[in-house]
């Protein structure tokens, strides 16, 4: 029976054809699963009440497709996608599966390649903006060294940057409405990856000929993998305006990239991510796509694929009930209540000049007095876990 819980398509929950198109394959073992066609996905994504799909030019199109077989593949999907009412909000270009990109794509050292990227990216870009994409995302999966002495970092940079600036100047000429996300990671499938969290990326965005069209997408496992905390990475480019899409999914530290279902591992740091989006503690909330890039166990059948897809979205709104409860819980409310001070509020309020910051010199404080004040932050993290495990 559905509950407060079942996902709708309201909720702006997403998934990409590599996602739950998944079969299973990884680098010990061939497909567990059948290749799904990417109709079916749309189907099955709309019966379990997902709002979006978002894919790669070769989910949809393969490698090398004609002309004439591009264009049916297609009208198919648009069919698809409006007899079932979901529709695409990202798309993004494969540049790591294909042999040419075994060096990187646009920043590797063969000019052949940084031009074949450029021309694979710019056709991937017009299809996603005939599906109706209105972001789109690069992840530089191939982009960066084993050998490092290869090429100098610096240089991998400028290739980089021109080539995210040459794309912007693409999408301005032909008037594409498109924001450009880009997508952190450390390593994997490379040794090192460049630009490998979204704190490189932020800093990498304000060296760019159009820094407004360009924002980030960060991903749980990817800052995870890094050892930092992806709630961290969210609310600096949140902060920054940056925030223009987001990849939700389960991670263990330490492990390779194993892109589980959401909150499947460290619930409590996705209990302070989704209440950071949802911005139940007073902050603006995150409005875009919520998209989980994550795909079932190994050990699933079909069944299984859409049993996680339908508890990556349940687990997500579950979160934010309990993030809402959480912040207007009374106790709560009272150890995170702003502390003020008359005397000292306005001396930090005011801008420098030389009066202002004369009085802030001058004012007394107490530094061991202020040091014996007890924060009641193990009775806060506590509150968290009994809201977390229903005791509240």
């Amino acid at each position: 029976m559905p509950d407060a819980y079942d996902p709708t398509p309201s909720d702006r929950f997403s998934f990409g054809l590599w996602t739950v198109g998944n079969p299973g394959r990884d680098p010990f073992g061939g497909p567990v699963r059948a290749v799904q066609d990417p109709c079916r996905i749309v189907q099955k994504l709309s019966e379990v009440g997902a709002w979006g799909v978002n894919l790669h030019d070769e989910d949809l199109v393969p490698f090398g497709a004609s002309a004439a077989e591009r264009d049916r593949i297609v009208a198919d999907f648009k069919r698809a996608l409006d007899d079932h009412g979901v529709v695409v909000p990202m798309a993004t270009t494969n540049l790591f599966s294909q042999p040419i990109f075994k060096d990187g794509a646009f920043t590797a050292n063969d000019p052949a390649v940084r031009a074949f990227a450029l021309q694979k990216t710019m056709t991937a870009i017009e299809l996603g903006v005939e599906l109706g994409a209105s972001t789109y995302v690069f992840w530089g999966g191939r982009e960066g060294t084993e050998a490092d002495a290869c090429r100098d970092p610096q240089e991998a940079l400028k290739r980089f940057r021109h080539a995210i600036d040459y794309l912007t100047e693409f999408c301005e000429d032909n008037g594409y409405d498109l924001r450009f996300a880009l997508e952190a990671k450390p390593n994997e499938p490379r040794g090192d990856i460049y630009l490998s969290t979204t704190g490189h990326m932020l800093a990498f965005i304000a060296t760019l000929a159009r820094p407004e069209r360009v924002g980030v997408n960060p991903e749980v496992a990817h800052e995870t993998m890094a050892g930092l905390s992806m709630t961290h990475a969210v609310a600096q480019a949140m902060e920054a305006g940056k925030l223009f899409h987001i990849d939700l999914n389960g991670q263990r530290i330490g492990r390779y990239d194993q892109d589980l279902r959401f909150g499947s591992e460290d619930l409590k740091q996705a209990f302070l991510l989704v209440r950071l989006l949802e911005g139940t503690a007073g902050n603006a909330p995150y409005t875009g796509p919520l998209h989980f890039d994550a795909h079932a166990y190994r050990t699933e059948d079909d069944a299984g694929v859409w049993d996680f897809a339908r508890g990556c979205m349940r687990t997500y709104k579950l979160l934010a009930a309990r993030a809402q409860a959480f912040d207007a819980d009374p106790e709560v409310r009272a150890i995170t209540a702003a502390v003020t001070d008359a005397r000292l509020d306005p001396l930090l309020d005011a801008p420098y000049s030389r009066e202002a910051c004369a009085a802030l010199r001058g004012a007394s404080i107490d530094a061991a007095a202020v040091a014996t004040r007890g924060l009641g932050y193990e009775r806060l993290d506590q509150l968290l876990v009994e809201h977390l495990m229903g005791a509240r």
